[in-house]
């Protein structure tokens, strides 16, 4: 369990205050990367450790900045074992105040800390994360902190979910394994007929605990099934598209088609030969927001499916009669 990963990571730097990730991992039963991830947001949110590089490197505590676990209540070190999640997050979850007064304690205790040291910087005021999406969110039926609360039952759920090319919900039984924030959007993770799915919550209309206990897969968690829905979701695909793009563009493109981009390779003046990985040729649909600053070259299919797109705009928006 995460929460009771951090507080071990934590105790064991108030006693050592270094300590390499190699003998840390080893300790909390977890890779090299995960302790990566948990003492960068552990950093993010204020506490002072953090990875130093280099030979003699390792997972450092601020010397002097020791942090009174004791004296934080149950619900802040909750709120702490979830670092990353934005205040708008937080709040969904029911843990903004507790997180609020987690970080005022950890800033006060490295105040008093850094003593004859005023100058000092800490890395929160150094470094902040959002991890929510830009601009609008989408709006959401179900009250998040009710429904996490509600997964600590560990019970199956009645859910009336609708699908992304469905206009209405219909219902179905999910075995839950807990709720995942990527982007600013949050899922449901849950085995629906025994296989991984995500569910948006913003296309969760409603849902009802049932009786019966979850049926989930043996030897599967929260973390496994997200990492498999994950790989399977940004997997690059089996369909190969070649295109020009051009190079004012690449930046941009990077950015929305991300691991889609399998080369770039210099072109025509002002142009770049771009390689993308698409699960299917109607994929392609995701390329005309690109409008004039792309062609796609081959296969024939795909240059067809995006003449008949681009028709069925031009005649959408040809002049209407007045």
């Amino acid at each position: 369990m995460k929460a009771a990963r951090l507080l071990t990571l934590l105790l064991v730097l108030q006693t050592r205050g270094r300590i390499t990730t190699a003998e840390l991992a080893e300790r909390l039963e977890v890779s090299r990367r995960t302790v990566l991830r948990d003492v960068e947001a552990l950093s993010s949110a204020g506490v002072p450790v953090y990875a130093e590089r280099g030979r003699h490197g390792g997972i450092v505590l601020i010397p002097g900045a020791r942090l009174a676990i004791s004296q934080l209540e149950p619900k802040e070190l909750e709120a702490l074992s979830v670092a990353g999640l934005d205040s708008d997050q937080l709040g969904r979850l029911g843990l903004a105040s507790a997180h609020g007064t987690a970080t005022h304690k950890i800033a006060a205790r490295q105040v008093s800390a850094q003593g004859a040291a005023p100058d000092s910087v800490r890395l929160a005021d150094l470094i902040t994360v959002d991890n929510t999406g830009w601009l609008a969110s989408p709006a959401i039926s179900v009250d998040i902190a009710d429904l996490a609360l509600d997964l600590r039952g560990r019970r199956r759920l009645r859910i009336r979910y609708r699908r992304s090319a469905d206009r209405s919900a219909t219902a179905r039984i999910v075995d839950p394994y807990g709720l995942a924030a990527k982007s600013g959007r949050w899922y449901l993770v849950a085995d629906d007929h025994g296989e991984g799915r995500l569910f948006a919550l913003d296309r969760l209309e409603t849902y009802d605990c049932l009786a019966e206990p979850a049926r989930t897969r043996a030897g599967q968690t929260l973390g496994t099934v997200w990492a498999e829905l994950k790989r399977r979701t940004e997997a690059p695909g089996t369909v190969t598209i070649t295109a020009r793009l051009r190079e004012s563009r690449v930046d941009l493109a990077r950015r929305i088609l991300g691991a889609r981009i399998h080369d770039v390779a210099a072109a025509d003046p002002g142009w770049v030969l771009v390689t993308l990985r698409y699960p299917d040729i109607e994929s392609v649909r995701q390329l005309l927001q690109f409008a004039d600053h792309i062609e796609v070259l081959s296969p024939d299919e795909a240059r067809q499916r995006i003449r008949q797109l681009a028709a069925d705009l031009a005649e959408r928006h040809t002049a209407r009669a007045r």
